[in-house]
């Protein structure tokens, strides 16, 4: 579990492009060649947790956990998976809000603007990797951006990001009554990623 110590205001917090820097570079706890762990310490936020491909598929959700490099949590297992059997080679998870917590109720009831600008750069960054020229981001948060009323905004600027990259979004299993996208946590090893109108869901919440 973890519980937020404080809101992310209080913290000082590294920016994106120092924190990617420091993920480059070798590192005792674990294989930087395989792994992507941006910060690369465990932290009160977290931009990117992945591994590293020509071809990721960059899943979204809606704010970390604990999972790190070599210490996934079953969530990001499935994820694996599902990148895997889609014919990626390669996943980096990703999140609508940065800041780290188990249970999202635990999540500051208001955002932090710098938190939100610095994860926005990291997004930017995770389409980047992507050689095929169209970045697959796997929209997959469930009903839980129900639980903070910043969060779809986040995802607009998501949006947008993502259009001057050429991200074309996508959703696996069944959507929920008001069109929320499957959480990736129960879904078959099998499941195929579909065309998803992220924009349309957006405004029809």
């Amino acid at each position: 579990m973890h519980i937020p110590a404080c809101e992310t205001r209080q913290l000082e917090l590294t920016p994106f492009v120092q924190a990617l820097e420091a993920a480059n570079r070798p590192s005792p706890n674990y294989d930087v060649s395989k792994w992507l762990y941006v910060p690369n310490v465990y932290s009160e936020y977290r931009y990117i947790l992945g591994t590293r491909g020509e071809r990721p598929l960059i899943c979204i959700g809606i704010n970390p956990s604990t999972a790190a490099p070599d210490a996934l949590d079953n969530t990001l297992k499935s994820v694996e998976r599902v990148a895997l059997f889609n014919g990626f080679d390669s996943f980096l998870m990703f999140n609508v809000y940065a800041q780290r917590a188990t249970n999202p109720d635990d999540m500051e009831q208001t955002y932090n603007p710098q938190l939100h600008q610095e994860n926005l750069k990291a997004f930017d960054y995770a389409l980047s990797l992507d050689r095929s020229g169209a970045p697959a981001v796997w929209a997959a948060w469930g009903t839980i951006i129900e639980k903070r009323p910043y969060l779809p905004g986040c995802v607009r600027d998501m949006i947008q990001v993502g259009k001057a990259r050429g991200a074309a979004w996508y959703s696996a299993g069944k959507r929920s009554k008001k069109g929320h996208p499957h959480h990736p946590l129960y879904l078959s090893k099998t499941s195929v990623l579909e065309p998803f109108d992220v924009e349309g869901y957006l405004d029809a919440l």
